[in-house]
C-alpha cells in the first residue's frame, strides 16, 4: 500500500509568475493558491461606489485607490490578496516593479459576503495587520448596510469605529468623509 503524496508548496515567485497567465484570479496563501468567485450585484455596486467615491476625493494627491484586481502582498504572511479596495499613498507602490502588487496600503476595504465574512474578520484582517503602512481595514456590510472601521491608534492598537446607514463615514488615514449612504446607493438584496 502506498502513502498519498504530500501536497508541495508553491513558492511565491512561482505563484506571481503562474497568476499572470490566469484567465481568474487567485490569492496565495503561505504556498497554497485559492480560486477567487465572482462576486454579485450588490457587492460589485458598494464596492464601487466607493472606489469612484474616493477616486473623485483623492484627485491631485499622491493617494490612489485600486479595485479588486489589484494585488496586496503581505511578506509577512507569506501572502498576496486580492481586496475589494485597497488606497495606498507610498512611493514604493507607483514603482514599475509595484505595477501588479502593492506592499504599502493604508486602506484596505473588503464587502463582506456570507461565504467570506468569518475570513475577512479572522485570518485574513489578522494577516493584514501585519502590513506597517496600513491604518484603517473597512467591512462593508451588505446585509445590515453599515460600515466597520478599524483603525490603528497610537499604540499599535486596533480600534472599531462602526458607521451606520444615516451617518457620515470617516476614513482618518485619507481625510476622507462621505455619507454612508452614498455607497449603498443602487444596492439591491444581496
Amino acid at each position: 500500500m502506498s502513502l498519498p503524496q504530500a501536497k508541495i508548496p508553491l513558492r511565491a515567485d512561482d505563484y506571481l509568475a503562474w497568476e499572470q497567465e490566469q484567465p481568474c484570479r487567485h490569492e496565495y496563501i503561505d504556498g497554497e493558491v485559492f480560486a477567487m468567485s465572482g462576486a454579485s450585484d450588490a457587492h460589485g455596486t458598494a464596492a464601487l461606489n466607493l472606489a469612484a467615491l474616493l477616486r473623485n476625493a483623492l484627485r491631485g494627491t499622491p493617494c490612489k485607490p485600486f479595485i479588486a484586481d489589484m494585488k496586496v502582498q503581505v511578506a509577512a504572511a507569506n501572502s498576496f490578496y486580492y481586496p475589494d479596495i485597497l488606497v495606498t499613498c507610498d512611493p514604493r507602490d507607483r514603482t514599475p516593479e509595484a505595477s501588479h502588487v502593492k506592499q504599502h496600503p493604508c486602506l484596505i476595504v473588503e464587502v463582506l459576503s456570507p461565504s467570506t465574512e468569518a475570513y475577512d474578520r479572522g485570518n485574513k484582517f489578522a494577516a493584514y495587520r501585519q502590513l506597517e503602512a496600513l491604518q484603517e481595514y473597512a467591512l462593508v456590510s451588505l446585509e445590515a448596510q453599515r460600515i466597520e472601521i478599524f483603525r490603528r491608534d497610537a499604540t499599535g492598537h486596533w480600534v472599531l469605529h462602526p458607521f451606520a446607514l444615516d451617518e457620515t463615514l470617516e476614513l482618518a488615514s485619507l481625510d476622507f468623509r462621505c455619507p454612508v449612504a452614498e455607497i449603498f446607493e443602487g444596492v439591491e438584496g444581496e
